[in-house]
């Protein structure tokens, strides 16, 4: 019931629940040799520069944004093995599956990779992801060798990336959800007190916790200015906190993505620049609020067409969505403190 609802609200949020992906599945007919991926070749990234893909999408009251691509954006894209008739014995998605690559498309790429392309250059590397069921395994080695698999893909394309295309660029790591969870560990391996920390303009790790602890040398980022630093929030309607995230104890570092601190005190929605949600060519503001609160982003429900539909209290597949617009402007204050600092 948990992972329906979720799925629900996905649609709500994200996009129709009309099964479109499979309407782009002919698009995708490459095929690993070995089941592993080749991140020389451009079909096993579902965005990279060299070729045309959603991410270069702009929605339509945007177009005329200027545009550049001073950084680059390496981007992880959250959960899209989720089919509940999937083989049980089957953890980590295909690398070639014409279908989860479309729905991953077509999906995250589109809705939530885009919010960071207006002064960057995108990557976002396909992986072998861990099918959704796998984030609630009981046999821990299984769940291990399952994410680890799926990590040594990411840490793969991201050490492909550093030689083929870096080339000394600033770096946003940008990442949602399952995504996040593998954005930790390559935060911690290539820039935690790391010489390539330099290059880092700042990582947006959003729908996964980041726990006070886990780094040493990355710090949460207090102000919309910071630099080298992590911005983190799981979005949950006012009030609500599930049980799993009770056992936390509020030990989780947040950042309001309205006002890019990470104190308690509320900020309203009018501050909300603007949501991309079902309509990707269509900016809803004011959607909703936020509030810094034991370990958690709080909101009340957002409010856009369709929203009376809506009776979870947990907004994460919104997580990003919700906040299009001032993520979108905050990437850009960053970029220019960045370079204006002389790195």
């Amino acid at each position: 019931m948990r992972l329906f609802i979720l799925l629900l609200i996905s649609c709500l949020l994200l996009v129709s629940c009309a099964d479109k992906y499979r309407l782009y599945k002919s698009q995708y007919n490459f095929k690993s040799v070995d089941g592993s991926p080749d991140y020389s070749q451009p079909e096993y990234w579902a965005a990279y520069p060299s070729k045309h893909d959603p991410s270069d999408s702009i929605p339509a009251p945007l177009i005329n944004e200027p545009r550049d691509s001073s950084v680059d954006v390496f981007f992880l894209h959250p959960t899209t093995f989720t089919d509940k008739r999937s083989d049980p014995s089957i953890h980590n998605a295909a690398i070639d599956d014409a279908y989860i690559n479309a729905k991953t498309d077509y999906s995250t790429i589109l809705y939530q990779a885009t919010a960071f392309n207006q002064h960057a250059r995108v990557f976002a590397p396909r992986y072998r992801q861990a099918h959704i069921r796998m984030f609630f395994e009981k046999d821990t080695a299984i769940k291990k060798q399952t994410f680890d698999l799926a990590y040594a893909d990411i840490k793969s394309a991201f050490a492909y990336y550093l030689q083929q295309e870096n080339h000394g660029r600033p770096v946003i790591i940008a990442a949602h959800s399952q995504g996040s969870l593998l954005a930790l560990q390559l935060l911690k391996d290539f820039f935690e007190g790391k010489a390539l920390k330099k290059q880092l303009v700042a990582a947006y790790i959003i729908g996964w916790p980041v726990t006070e602890g886990y780094f040493q040398d990355l710090k949460i980022c207090e102000d919309s200015l910071q630099t080298g630093c992590i911005c983190s929030w799981r979005t949950l309607k006012k009030n609500f906190l599930p049980g799993y995230i009770k056992n936390e104890a509020g030990h989780s570092l947040v950042t309001n993505p309205l006002t890019w601190k990470t104190s308690g005190e509320h900020a309203g929605r009018e501050l909300n620049e603007g949501s991309i949600l079902r309509n990707f060519n269509r900016l809803y503001p004011h959607t909703t609020d936020a509030q810094v609160a034991r370990g958690v982003l709080w909101v009340k429900k957002p409010k856009f067409p369709g929203s009376f539909l809506i009776h979870s209290r947990n907004y994460h597949v919104g997580d990003i969505n919700l906040y299009y617009m001032n993520i979108r402007r905050n990437v850009e204050i960053r970029i220019k403190t960045y370079l204006n600092a002389g790195h």
